[in-house]
């Protein structure tokens, strides 16, 4: 019985390590768990998406330049002072746009011509048409300008133009009995010589007679009476002009002594507003056809001949309210433009 006791004890202890066996067995010997397969990526496992060509900005239209508003408006503004013939002057048997004429006047209609637009004439006194080129009041100028370095800095200027020798030749206008009175430089020095404001006439007076008294004028014809009622001795002009004005004046002749002239100041020059440059372009062009075309010699001559009809008048044009000079005045556009 103790034996048999014995033997169950045993066959129980045997039991139990066995079922404990089989507990551990089935942890350590199961198969390990599959390990789960990686994600695949994302840029792997799904065809890549088209990529979308990224929208182009808006082509930004290029800015309108002057040009372009003249031709829009089919209008070209053109200031010129009626007191200077055979350039620009009156044909007092005409009225309305039809009354300026000259060479300057014919240039201004075959540029207008070229651009395809109308021409509008706005008579002004000399430095006032070039006050309303610095404020772009006008687009543009033609009033026998000649080049110098001043205008150059304030303006955009146009290629030269030549109407016969009314530029290349400057002389001084004095009464027939002073002829033989003013042969050289030094005979004008104390007296007082007359120069249009603004003009190139008034730059030759302070840089070749320094000695002389220089007299401003507004206008020409004012100057011519001045000159007459011997409130000056002399009057600067350009040759051209001194022939129109002989025309109409007895009693006057040009001096002995005339001005000498740079090549630069030789021709004639159109003004307009600085920083112009699709304008200045466009004109270049048409002076450039005009002299290819050998235009100018005719305009000239059929200006002189129209300064010599008794309907010829130069006229001067007062200003409502004074202008401040053309030069200061576009010296200070430029310094605000540069603040700005």
């Amino acid at each position: 019985m103790k034996n048999s006791m014995k033997l169950m004890s045993i066959l129980l202890v045997v039991v139990m390590m066995l079922s404990l066996a089989g507990c551990g067995g089935s942890s350590a010997s199961s198969a390990p768990a599959a390990t789960a397969a990686p994600a695949a990526d994302t840029a792997e496992a799904a065809p890549e998406a088209a990529a979308e060509p990224a929208a182009e900005p808006a082509a930004e239209s290029a800015p309108k330049t002057e040009l372009d508003a003249i031709k829009e408006a089919g209008v070209l503004t053109v200031a010129l002072s009626p007191d200077f013939a055979p350039m620009e002057f009156v044909d007092s048997s005409k009225e309305g746009q039809d009354q300026y004429v000259g060479f300057d006047v014919t240039l201004a209609k075959y540029i207008a011509q070229e651009l395809g637009v109308t021409l509008d004439i706005q008579a002004m006194s000399f430095d006032a048409c070039q006050t309303a080129v610095a404020m772009a009041a006008v687009d543009m100028s033609i009033s026998g300008y000649s080049w110098t370095e001043t205008r150059a800095e304030n303006f955009e200027l146009s290629d030269p133009y030549y109407a016969g020798e009314n530029e290349s030749r400057q002389v001084l206008l004095v009464k027939e009995e002073d002829y033989d009175k003013f042969t050289s430089a030094e005979d004008f020095a104390g007296v007082e010589v007359g120069a249009q404001n603004a003009s190139l006439q008034m730059d030759l007076v302070n840089a070749q007679l320094p000695d002389a008294v220089l007299y401003p004028i507004g206008e020409l014809g004012v100057g011519v009476m001045e000159l007459q009622s011997g409130n000056i001795s002399a009057l600067a002009v350009a040759d051209g002009n001194a022939d129109a004005i002989l025309q109409n004046n007895s009693g006057l002749v040009k001096a002995q002594w005339e001005f000498d002239v740079s090549n630069e100041s030789e021709g004639n020059v159109i003004m307009m507003h600085k920083g112009n440059t699709a304008l200045l372009a466009a004109v270049n062009e048409v002076l450039a056809k005009a002299y290819s075309a050998e235009l100018y010699g005719g305009w000239y001559t059929e200006a002189k001949e129209m300064a010599g009809l008794d309907t010829a008048v130069e006229v001067s044009i007062e200003d409502e309210a004074e202008e401040e000079p053309a030069e200061e005045a576009a010296e200070e556009e430029a310094a605000e433009e540069s603040a700005s």
